[in-house]
């Protein structure tokens, strides 16, 4: 980037301009496998700083093609979705005000951490259920751009059931409030003769024209971040149009998002977990069901990999937990270094039914009634006592999070590490999947996921500096996606495509669906100024040409 127009940009913001070598390489990773060091990052301060920036990137993107703006909040997204090589706007400095909460809608700037948002709702005994594993460390912005869940999503769906109101700067350089509207709204809407009457004039028609195309090319499954969710914003029955649909999930390759409000739920009174413990995959199917039947919140699974990993690497995993947090995860993992040390085989994936409600005979009725759905299958079960199920949670939870970081000398390598096919296929498809990566002995891997949305999160833990590794990625990646295009699933439930999904788009939609996407960002952003090449325009060569060669 020119010098001199980072001089002019420095004239009137106000936040924050930084490129110092040491925030410029912390900004060009995020939790992913990519390293893209930007030009600039800038902190902005408030909204006229937004579209300052965004006035700015429009009025020098002809001398400068390349000029563009990717928004960041805690930088823990898996699919390099908040790496650029142009500018980097960081909302995490000033964008974290303590969220308001009004009845049961919360509303929130995007660089809030998730742990401060839920701090505020729980004083009202409320919550959002659809945060994610990394509820920690994110932060609201990649929640609303990653249309995120998590372990509540079986009851309660995503982010994008919850989304009332966004308020976001697009390409003009104006901010808008998006929200749902109804017909009279949004034909006022269509009257107005400016930019917004414009995105909805054109993309109202693109939606109607090619109304069969959009509803078709909804995945067949319970969660998705793939691509952009025309199916979703035209309610034809009730004659309403919400672009909070669109943006939600978008990862912020059509507008800089501000604040938005989200809508909270009650927390339930009393909780109960039954652990299930199989040794083979082969009754898989009809427990899925079993358990489905009675409406668990929540249906989680982690495998014996997962297992063996912990414990091979319980003194990283210990350190990272806590005293407390040891001794808890040193209880619950107990049987599994029983079953080790005695040589017995661990269970080949470990199932956790969560049910919840504010009636605590409810609980233990359920509890029961699945045990009794599966006595004729013979798997192993245990009740966690209420209170108890924290530290199986703490497995499940953290076992993941220690697989965000360097381990010794390997590290995570998120590629095909969130999608998601029809529970009913699960004892199809895993098998299938983890042959694939058996035949790579470089890759050390775990399965683990939302079992009753079919959302798997298969993450290795790998050298990335080996060469057979890198080859390798594009390899399994393609061998993979074309099993879950082959099950009409989604190659993506909560993680978005960023760099490593993008490319992959066309083989799970088609061309045509490509080119009404392709179409939407163009509405939105005919000069591409946010964050390129995410969604539309992505290269399997460029994501691999960035791979990471360090921690």
């Amino acid at each position: 980037m020119n010098p001199d127009l980072i001089n002019e940009l420095k004239q009137s913001f106000k936040g924050d301009i930084s490129t110092d070598e040491t925030i410029l390489i912390e900004y060009s990773h995020d939790a992913s496998l990519f390293e893209l060091k930007p030009k600039v990052v800038v902190f902005p301060k408030d909204q006229e700083d937004v579209e300052y920036l965004v006035n700015f990137v429009s009025k020098h993107k002809k001398e400068d093609p390349k000029l563009s703006l990717t928004a960041r909040s805690a930088g823990t997204d898996m699919s390099g979705g908040a790496l650029s090589e142009s500018i980097v706007v960081a909302f995490g400095k000033y964008f974290n005000h303590t969220p308001v909460i009004n009845g049961s809608i919360a509303t929130t700037e995007a660089g809030v951490f998730y742990r401060d948002f839920e701090t505020e709702t729980l004083k009202q005994n409320l919550i959002f259920p659809s945060y994610p594993a990394s509820k920690g460390i994110c932060a609201m912005g990649g929640i609303f751009s990653n249309n995120s869940g998590g372990e509540k999503s079986l009851q309660y769906g995503k982010a994008e059931k919850y989304v009332r109101r966004l308020k976001v700067v697009l390409s003009d350089g104006k901010t808008y409030e998006l929200k749902k509207l109804n017909e009279q709204e949004f034909k006022k809407k269509l009257s107005q003769d400016d930019f917004e009457g414009e995105i909805y004039k054109k993309i109202y028609k693109l939606i109607i024209d090619n109304y069969g195309e959009i509803v078709r090319a909804k995945p067949d499954v319970s969660k998705n971040s793939a691509g952009y969710f025309l199916w979703n914003v035209y309610d034809s029955d009730n004659k309403t149009f919400d672009l909070t649909q669109l943006y939600i999930g978008a990862q912020g390759t059509l507008g800089l998002l501000l604040e938005g409000d989200l809508e909270l739920v009650p927390i339930h009174a009393h909780r109960g977990m039954l652990i299930i413990y199989l040794h083979d995959m082969s009754h898989i199917g009809q427990i899925s069901n079993s358990v489905l039947e009675l409406a668990p919140e929540s249906f989680e699974s982690y495998d014996d990999n997962t297992l063996k990993l912990a414990l091979k690497y319980f003194p990283e995993f210990a350190k990272q937990l806590g005293l407390f947090g040891m001794i808890e995860a040193g209880l619950a993992f107990l049987p599994a270094f029983l079953e080790l040390f005695t040589g017995r085989k661990l269970p080949k994936l470990v199932l956790q039914v969560d049910f919840t409600s504010d009636n605590r005979r409810e609980v233990d009725d359920k509890l029961q009634a699945l045990r009794d759905k599966l006595k004729p299958l013979h798997p192993t079960t245990q009740i966690a006592e209420e209170g108890q199920e924290k530290k199986y949670w703490l497995v499940r939870r953290e076992s993941f999070n220690l697989l965000r970081k360097k381990i010794r000398d390997k590290h995570t390598a998120p590629f095909i590490d969130d999608f998601v096919i029809k529970p009913e296929y699960i004892s199809e498809v895993i098998p299938q999947v983890t042959d694939i990566l058996k035949k790579y002995p470089e890759f050390i891997y775990t399965v683990a996921g939302h079992v009753g949305n079919g959302n798997f999160h298969i993450i290795p833990l790998v050298d990335i500096k080996n060469p057979k590794v890198r080859k390798a990625i594009p390899e399994i990646s393609d061998k993979v996606y074309k099993i879950i295009a082959k099950y009409k699933g989604s190659i993506t439930g909560e993680h978005n495509d960023g760099l490593i999904r993008t490319p992959y788009l066309r083989q799970m939609y088609g061309e045509n669906v490509i080119k009404l996407f392709e179409e939407t960002k163009k509405i939105f952003d005919p000069d591409n100024i946010f964050n390129p090449g995410k969604k539309v325009g992505g290269s399997l060569e460029y994501a691999m040409n960035h791979l990471r060669m360090s921690w």
